[in-house]
């Protein structure tokens, strides 16, 4: 099958967000396979599902966590629109039967891919997103997932690496939008840099889906 094609009004965001990305692939590869899912969620594993699910990776990067959640038995749609990054995800996950997909926030077209997720994640991708784009990203997601479904959020604070573009964006604004969107905090915390880089800090975020039109209480 092809790769679903993000709106042409996407075009910005994709090439704002993945600045930087392509040209230091290898490198990220090598960064982002040498720590695991587990030490990257382990303080939210009790959230994600234990039966089969259907699961979205937005930004999924190299399909390390995708790699591993299909490990689990679920059906796992990686979003990743920095194809250098994806050909290594391709590459190394060869076979764990994740569905790769061209395509990015704020819109996520999907168009090969209708219907809800169970879960989705966001691991280092929000902060991407400049203010416009995240209030279109939350509904966006809201509407993806079914009732019960919860949306999984790692924000990166700090320095912003040289060549990219990384936004200011706090857990507490995270949550109010989610709020806003028929989506429940149920956890936050915050925590240091897996790699040990100077001056990041992350932040992790659960949001549940309360209902089934994700509508504002």
């Amino acid at each position: 099958m092809g790769a679903d094609v993000p709106p042409a009004e996407d075009s910005h965001s994709r090439a704002r967000g993945t600045a930087g990305y392509a040209e230091t692939a290898d490198a990220l590869t090598v960064q982002y396979e040498g720590v695991t899912f587990d030490d990257v969620h382990c303080n939210v594993l009790q959230f994600v599902p234990t039966e089969p699910a259907r699961i979205l990776d937005v930004g999924a990067g190299t399909g390390r966590d995708a790699a591993a959640l299909a490990a689990r038995g679920h059906s796992v749609v990686a979003v990743e629109p920095t194809a250098e990054l994806r050909a290594h995800g391709q590459r190394l996950h060869a076979g764990s039967g994740i569905d790769w997909v061209d395509d990015v926030l704020p819109n996520l077209a999907l168009r090969r891919h209708s219907g809800r997720f169970d879960a989705i994640f966001a691991t280092a991708v929000w902060m991407h997103l400049d203010t416009e784009e995240r209030q279109r990203a939350m509904a966006r997601i809201a509407a993806l997932l079914v009732q019960g479904g919860h949306f999984f959020v790692n924000l990166r604070h700090g320095p912003v690496p040289d060549g990219r573009v990384m936004f200011n964006v706090s857990a507490s604004e995270t949550a109010e939008l989610g709020r806003a969107h028929g989506l429940q905090t149920v956890y936050h915390d915050e925590t240091s840099d897996l790699h040990g880089r100077d001056g990041v800090r992350w932040s992790c975020l659960v949001l549940r889906a309360k209902n089934s039109n994700n509508s504002p209480d």
